[in-house]
């Protein structure tokens, strides 16, 4: 195995062999370098403790309990390099933490209370690797395994079940049996944990190269009807009637929509995700056999906020998630007046369109389209179209002070009246939005 080392990876380990300490390189840092994949996330495991790392690093930062002490990565200084104490962990009351952390005396201690097999590999200062629970071999099957019984694993940790889908489908591995019967039977022990650490792992799922794999995974697993019920409700309620073109129940149309999702944006694929979350409960049958979903997207729409307040998402973040979901009905009609196509912009938010765009795609996709319509196609021109026009008075290429320069008026309604004018006039395109033209419209007043 050929690895070069970072100039600062390689300084940390010579410092502790000099200094007369054993040290590791652990973790998924081990992991990339086996699987060909290149990292800055280097993270080691010594005997020294921590007021003896800060000895041999003297500039770290060790403000925690966990015995980690924190030291620059001038190759990445948003990732600190990791240097944490050999150590053993006991009790795990709130299903995250343990109750009660002491310093370890060997690797072999520390490697046992890992995750995965593939995150249980160390390798030294001379690149010799130390496989205890044949991490090498599940790399190379592609395999995701806990460390020992997974039960107890996923018991000290229930973040870890989420962990294991995520890293699945991150990597596009499968999760081994016993480990996945394991997260299937552990499943409701995820309510322990803070709903912000259980966002980011979501988020990471759906920002992978593999979102619908890993969504897939998750509701297999049972976490999706602990985190998302509302989503598990979708499985099962049919949309195939007449004069209908779904070919899925909503669940699968939903996952379906995700899969076909070209933004690299969470919040967009989790929007794309649930867009149709609220059909179970606008579900209605007619005698004629059509099945119809009137405003569902309102019900959606009140689903969503619910979801994004529960797993604490950022008001940024809220926000845009919420407005995917209520404007994703928007008219596409090539009838549509400008006006139209600009009340669909101040809804959904001019920097939130494209996402929208990918959204909408991916819903006519995951119902089982083969293409886009060419409805679509022509929206996308006359939205460019429409942004070349002023969305305001504040749009205009001039304002109040050219308005009573231009007429010797003085500040007051007048002025507004006067501007609305040539705003109305602009948008029904009677006048260019160019100071020139807008100037000379003014002296013909």
């Amino acid at each position: 195995m050929k690895v070069e080392l970072p100039k600062s990876v390689q300084e940390i380990l010579e410092k502790f062999e000099k200094a007369g300490y054993e040290i590791y390189i652990v973790g998924g840092a081990v992991r990339d370098i086996f699987m060909g994949r290149f990292t800055n996330d280097w993270d080691f495991t010594t005997n020294a403790t921590p007021d003896e790392i800060l000895k041999v690093i003297p500039g770290g930062l060790y403000n925690n309990q966990f015995g980690t002490v924190f030291t620059d990565n001038p190759d990445d200084p948003a990732r600190p390099h990791e240097i944490t104490t050999f150590r053993k962990e006991e009790g795990y009351t709130d299903a995250r933490h343990p109750d009660k952390i002491t310093w370890g005396k060997s690797l072999d201690e520390d490697l046992a209370r890992r995750d995965f097999t593939i995150n249980s590999l160390a390798l030294d200062k001379n690149l010799k690797v130390v496989d205890l629970y044949k991490g090498q071999e599940d790399i190379e099957r592609k395999l995701i395994r806990a460390v020992g019984d997974p039960n107890e694993r996923f018991s000290e940790d229930a973040l870890r079940m989420m962990r294991a889908v995520r890293i699945a489908s991150e990597l596009g591995f499968s999760i081994e049996d016993k480990t996945f019967e394991a997260i299937r039977k552990n499943a409701l022990l995820i309510n322990k944990i803070a709903k912000e650490r259980v966002k980011e792992e979501f988020f990471k799922i759906l920002s992978s190269p593999n979102p619908y794999d890993g969504v897939v995974l998750f509701r297999k697993s049972g976490l999706m009807q602990e985190i998302l019920p509302e989503m598990e409700k979708c499985f099962g309620v049919e949309q195939k009637s007449p004069g209908r073109h779904h070919i899925y129940d909503v669940g699968d149309h939903l996952l379906m929509s995700l899969k076909n999702c070209k933004s690299p944006d969470p919040v967009t694929r989790f929007a794309t995700l649930i867009h149709d979350i609220g059909k179970p409960q606008t579900y209605k049958k007619l005698e004629s056999g059509v099945i119809t979903f009137y405003n569902h997207e309102m019900v959606s729409t009140k689903i969503a906020e619910n979801i994004a307040d529960r797993l604490r998402f950022s008001n940024k973040e809220r926000d845009k998630f919420i407005k995917l979901v209520r404007w994703h009905q928007f008219t596409v009609d090539e009838h549509q007046t400008d006006s139209a196509i600009r009340r669909i912009l101040h809804n959904v938010g001019l920097e939130n369109m494209d996402d929208m765009l990918s959204l909408r795609v991916a819903d006519r996709l995951g119902g089982g389209a083969r293409e886009t319509s060419w409805r679509l196609e022509e929206f996308k021109k006359r939205l460019i179209e429409v942004q070349k026009q002023p969305f305001s008075v504040r749009d205009l290429k001039i304002d109040g002070n050219d308005v009573m320069k231009e007429l010797n008026l003085k500040p007051g309604p007048e002025v507004g009246k006067i501007l609305n004018d040539l705003f109305n006039k602009v948008v029904e395109k009677k006048i260019e939005n160019d100071r020139e033209s807008l100037l000379k419209a003014l002296r013909k007043n």
